[in-house]
């Protein structure tokens, strides 16, 4: 067959690979059409595309949801990343039903016209676990509020108000990068992270793929990042791993519990046994109530709940521990999500109903909602034990201290 030219097509050219750089809509019927037309012409020795590891596999095994351990995955403290995906998950399922497509079809196509060929099929992008761990921790509290709501406004809110300028978006983009789009002009960090940083490892996850002839198929807004990175003796083992913090990090972790526990001696020894006893009250009865309150809105078992009531005032002062990996585990215990769960999670993330239906994204919203009322009550509880003015600002300059080290980011890596 004759290969086949498109103004989406760029060939580039690496030593003896030819790279034909396939850039898509993610929401377009043509890109699908394309995508097969090239692969079956070009019969290529390897066909990129943008998906990392694990999407890959959930497109090839759609039973996998089924071997998910939920008691592994809050133990590893991996439940945001997995709700952030469910949540991802639910946004594409809802525009396919919207625009009557699949987001993501093309590349999908890309891999069974792949396979078809006898083609290589290698995952390009980086993992999503870690994309989404780089962003949460490069980015203060308040844009991680902000990206935590655009996450669930996805699913609660309604597609219908979508116009036409939204849609082309969607066209270049993926989701992920379509939904904090928003956040992305507040926040330009997160565009280096979502965007500069993926073209970075796209481009050179294709240049290292095996054969002379590859087929990279790729979203239309990375092919200028692929192009101008080509000639870059690019090293992306930095962007492999989500960034650590420090050994600064880890100390101010440390540092706000301490001084709440200080303050409590004070109160004792400055005010008496009382007010010490006002102090621990108001904490525990702060953290507490708050984090319950977050597991009742998640809908949890009576026991989750008490769970959160007594273990988030101790929690709090822990920065190991989190209220909502404790009430997570005992929720999954509790109720244990069976295989109907599992075969069902699909469809059930298509709508809010269904998050709170089913067990498994249940458990996921008792570890985030209860870990959000326990942060909440801590918030709350600092004004209501430090009632004395030496006291407050005492504490309000151990939290300024606190979180310009929190905040400070190590220096980058020359590359």
């Amino acid at each position: 067959m004759e290969s086949v030219e498109n103004k989406n097509i760029t060939r580039l050219y690496k030593g003896d690979k030819e790279i034909i750089l396939i850039g898509t809509a993610h929401v377009s019927k043509e890109s699908v059409r394309l995508v097969e037309e090239v692969i079956h012409a070009e019969k290529p020795d390897t066909v990129c595309v943008e998906l990392c590891e694990s999407r890959l596999q959930t497109i090839k095994d759609k039973a996998l949801w089924r071997e998910m351990d939920i008691v592994k995955v809050i133990k590893e403290k991996k439940s945001f990343l997995l709700l952030s995906n469910l949540l991802l998950a639910s946004f594409q399922k809802r525009i396919a039903e919207k625009l009557d497509v699949v987001p993501g079809q093309e590349m999908i196509k890309a891999v069974e016209a792949g396979e078809a060929e006898g083609s290589a099929i290698i995952p390009a992008d980086r993992d999503i676990g870690i994309t989404l761990t780089r962003t949460w921790r490069n980015v203060g509290l308040w844009a991680r509020l902000k990206m935590l709501f655009q996450l669930l406004l996805s699913v609660v809110g309604g597609l219908d108000e979508i116009n036409e300028e939204e849609i082309e978006r969607m066209k270049q983009e993926d989701i992920l990068t379509t939904l904090l789009a928003e956040l992305g002009e507040s926040f330009p960090e997160l565009r280096t992270i979502l965007i500069d940083e993926r073209d970075r490892y796209l481009c050179r996850k294709i240049m290292d793929a095996p054969g002379n002839k590859i087929v990279a198929v790729v979203g239309a807004g990375h092919v200028p990042g692929i192009r101008n990175n080509w000639d870059a003796d690019d090293d992306i083992s930095e962007l492999e791993s989500a960034p650590s913090g420090g050994k600064g990090v880890a100390a101010a972790k440390w540092i706000f519990p301490a001084a709440v526990v200080a303050l409590f001696g004070y109160g004792f020894f400055s005010g008496g046994s009382d007010v010490g006893a006002d102090m621990v009250k108001y904490w525990f009865l702060a953290n507490g109530i708050l984090s319950a309150t977050g597991a009742v809105i998640a809908l949890a078992h009576p026991l989750t709940i008490l769970t959160a009531l007594l273990a988030a005032p101790l929690t709090s002062l822990n920065p190991l521990l989190a209220a909502g990996w404790v009430s997570g585990l005992v929720e999954a215990l509790l109720r244990k999500p069976k295989v109907h769960d599992f075969e069902t999670l699909s469809d059930d993330i298509r709508s809010v109903k269904g998050f709170w239906r089913n067990k498994v994204t249940r458990i996921l919203l008792v570890v985030v909602f209860t870990n959000l009322g326990s942060t909440i009550g801590t918030l709350v509880a600092i004004p209501l034990i430090t009632k004395s003015f030496s006291a407050l600002l005492i504490l309000a300059f151990i939290w300024i201290v606190v979180l310009l080290i929190a905040n400070r980011r190590p220096a980058e890596k020359k590359v």
